[in-house]
């Protein structure tokens, strides 16, 4: 499998080419690339292939997905309230990768940040964990943190935003 800093100058490269789709495909795992725009950054895919030992779902299956579905109603209802109340802010600070999104260096350790901490740049606002790897993500402006948009140890996507910051 890739490593990460060899995935992200892939990235690179694609973004500076013309191509518009890239697939790489190494002992069950997958790396696909994808621009959606002439102007617009790649954005990474990357799925693990396993083997399957349990028959292929029916149709029968899928029924309870629709009764979930009427349940997220409400969850998007929320999100959009939290919205509307946190709209103070000038920039986001977003995942630069697939992986596991940790606010503290270890369990026992107080947050990097909460909301109303004051970053700069270089202030480290938390871990995105990507194949064992471990990276600090910076803050990138100067400002204070006014919303937190994701939990401790939960999975992120790339560009996926994590904090929302009211800048100086």
């Amino acid at each position: 499998m890739l490593k990460v800093q060899e995935i992200r100058e892939l990235i690179k490269l694609v973004d500076q080419s013309a191509i518009d789709e890239f697939t790489y495909e190494s002992d069950g795992a997958t790396v696909t690339m994808k621009k959606s725009g002439a102007n617009s950054a790649v954005a990474p895919v990357v799925q693990e292939q396993k083997s399957v030992d349990r028959p292929v779902e029916t149709p029968e299956v899928r029924e309870p997905e629709a009764k979930v579905e009427e349940k997220e109603e409400p969850v998007h209802t929320e999100k959009a309230e939290n919205e509307e109340v946190t709209a103070d802010y000038d920039y986001e600070i977003v995942s630069p990768m697939v992986g596991t999104m940790y606010s503290s260096p270890n369990p026992e350790s107080d947050p990097y940040v909460s909301k109303g901490a004051k970053v700069e740049k270089d202030t480290i606002v938390c871990i995105v964990e990507a194949m064992k790897l471990f990276n600090e993500i910076e803050a990138e402006v100067s400002g204070e943190i006014v919303d937190v948009l994701v939990k401790d140890g939960e999975l992120v996507e790339y560009g996926q935003p994590l904090f929302r910051v009211k800048t100086k």
